[in-house]
């Protein structure tokens, strides 16, 4: 469940609606809390909605659950940057780079936190960042009374367009800037806020030349603040980096190039043969790829082709080099999740159960896929299963009875009890064992308990009478008479040879005679009441069936008789009878 949401949130988080991936990862982390992908994903949809403080505390959590995941310190530093912690942000993105040195996401983040840095320790305020200075200049306080003091800008105060623009420019300087750089009205006002003396139109820009504007403004020459100034121009687009020419490749270089180019070409001649099921040469082409070129993926399909050919202790030895290797670099954890899974799959097929929970466990503790936790499931059943069959002994089970026997009739209850569960684990499928436990625990007065297991030795025996005349006598014991009828009556109808009719039809007697001695000296008002609280006695009454027969047995009580001879209508009949419903003289 936990990575169909997960699937969900990625598919929403492509999408970019970003609300419904931080729902959907929300929901897989309820069901997996310790999923370190999962608030690494949450993190980076947080920081997509520019959220960095949740983005923060996600991956916060992620580097706890997995600190020496590289990515996970990438969120972190992400966060960091976009919360204006710069130099926290470096020390998350420099670890996460100590775990990958070729993390890109690493490295593109620690340049972007870089080139903050050195923008906020520039000394020029506007060539650092030209609109953050416009921004600054534009929001000056005393903005209006300045221009309603210089006859040149004044007029502008009228002007609704201007004043229009003029307060985009105060709330988003970065997408005004160029088309303020090209409206001399702005110039002008940036000159009276800057103390420049110069003529500028205060129309709006025009495409071509004005018959009536004079030459272009210049600077006086003799202000000391502005020498040889320039009107301000767009600002410039920043550099570009240059592109590092690449270093000469050295002869290790060179060599390890070449060495994993003969592993990738070994590895797809290993993946031909082990499509056509020619898992030796698959092997063979597979092995030669590891020895050219330690990649742990090479020893995993080795293992595959291993597996698939039956060579299990192979496949086991495999993997575990695999996982080996891959702790020593660091490797996808979903690799080694895969390796543990395999193990597990091999110890399956070779009748190790306990063996193959372990190596299961292990590998979703590495990455959870639905695959490797239905086998785990499969396999823990499984073995329940084996432990139960192989604890079943027929000698064993008599010897449990005998004892169970013994203990009985020395009084001692809780020794039959555990003697006959021993019986039970010993025979499952014998229902002596459950109707004779029934039987001490009646004695403890562990009634349900008692009727539990009279049930049980029921379902495995349908016409073991001795179970039945054991759970009405529990029936009995909790005064639930009607429930104790009823027992009896079923168990007349099994017992077809009449064995046991003597000792049922007294339990019955005893159980309706306890029911009337429970209502002896009732008033008929009493007896109403008592009738109204018991569901049972109400639901025979609005029968309509028994409302028809009741009927009739009042003008004809002949046909009550012949009704009898139903055992349905026989046993509601006796249980009106009991409840003080029908009344015989």
């Amino acid at each position: 469940m936990a990575d169909t949401l997960k699937a969900e949130g990625n598919k929403a988080f492509a999408e970019k609606n970003f609300d419904e991936a931080i729902e959907k990862f929300s929901q897989a982390i309820e069901l997996e809390p310790t999923n370190h992908v999962l608030y690494s994903n949450r993190s980076g949809a947080y920081a997509s909605k520019k959220d960095f403080q949740k983005a923060l505390e996600d991956a916060d959590k992620t580097t706890q659950l997995k600190p020496d995941w590289a990515k996970g310190w990438g969120r972190k530093g992400s966060a960091l940057h976009g919360i204006g912690e710069l130099t926290e942000a470096v020390e998350a993105f420099e670890q996460a780079l100590k775990l990958d040195p070729n993390n890109a996401q690493a490295k593109s983040g620690l340049a972007a936190v870089m080139r903050v840095k050195k923008g906020e320790s520039d000394p020029n305020g506007l060539a650092s960042n030209p609109a953050a200075s416009l921004n600054n200049i534009f929001n000056d306080p005393q903005l209006i009374p300045k221009m309603a003091r210089n006859p040149k800008t004044s007029k502008l105060l009228g002007d609704s367009e201007f004043m229009a623009k003029l307060q985009k420019m105060k709330e988003s300087p970065n997408n005004m800037m160029g088309e303020t750089m090209q409206d001399p009205r702005f110039i002008a006002v940036l000159s009276v806020l800057l103390g420049i003396e110069a003529e500028f139109p205060s129309g709006p820009p025009t495409n071509g030349r004005d018959s009536n504007m004079e030459e272009a403004p210049s600077y006086s020459s003799s202000d000391p603040d502005f020498q040889q100034a320039t009107p301000p121009q767009k600002a410039p687009e920043p550099e570009k980096e240059p592109v590092p020419e690449p270093e000469p490749e050295d002869e290790e270089t060179a060599s390890l190039r070449k060495a994993k180019e003969g592993a990738e070409a070994e590895k797809k001649l290993g993946t031909e043969n082990y499509k056509k099921r020619q898992f030796d040469a698959a092997i063979e082409h597979y092995s030669k790829a590891w020895d050219l070129h330690k990649d742990i993926t090479y020893l995993t399909n080795m293992s595959a082709a291993k597996f698939e050919k039956g060579d299990l202790e192979g496949a086991i030895q495999d993997c575990k080099r695999a996982i080996e290797e891959g702790r020593e670099v660091l490797a996808d954890f979903k690799i080694i999740a895969k390796a543990f899974g395999r193990i597990g799959t091999s110890y399956e097929k070779l009748g190790d159960l306990p063996q193959a929970i372990i190596n299961y466990q292990k590998s979703l503790t590495e990455h959870r896929t639905p695959d490797v936790l239905n086998k785990l499931r499969a396999a823990e059943k499984a073995q329940i299963k084996a432990e139960k069959e192989a604890y079943i002994n027929p000698e064993e089970a008599e010897k449990a009875r005998e004892l169970g026997k013994l203990k009985f009739k020395e009084a001692d209850w809780p020794g039959a009890v555990e003697a006959y569960s021993e019986m039970t684990k010993r025979a499952p499928d014998d229902p002596r064992g459950y109707s004779n436990r029934a039987a001490a625990l009646i004695k403890l007065m562990t009634f349900p308990g008692a009727v539990s297991d009279c049930d049980e030795a029921i379902k495995k025996d349908p016409k073991f009478i001795r179970a039945y005349l054991r759970k009405a006598q529990a029936y009995f014991a909790m005064k639930e008479y009607n429930k104790c009828f009823d027992v009896c009556t079923e168990a007349m109808e099994r017992d077809e040879v009449g064995a046991n009719h003597k000792e049922i039809e007294q339990q019955q007697q005893k159980a309706l005679q306890a029911q009337f001695a429970g209502r002896d000296g009732e008033t008929e008002e009493q007896t109403m009441e008592r009738i109204q609280r018991d569901p049972e006695i109400m639901g025979i009454l609005q029968d309509p069936i028994m409302q028809s027969i009741l009927q009739q047995a009042k003008g004809d009580p002949a046909a009550l008789q012949e009704h009898m001879k139903n055992a349905g209508i026989r046993s509601k009949i006796s249980k009106l009878v009991a409840a003080g419903v029908i009344r015989t003289r």
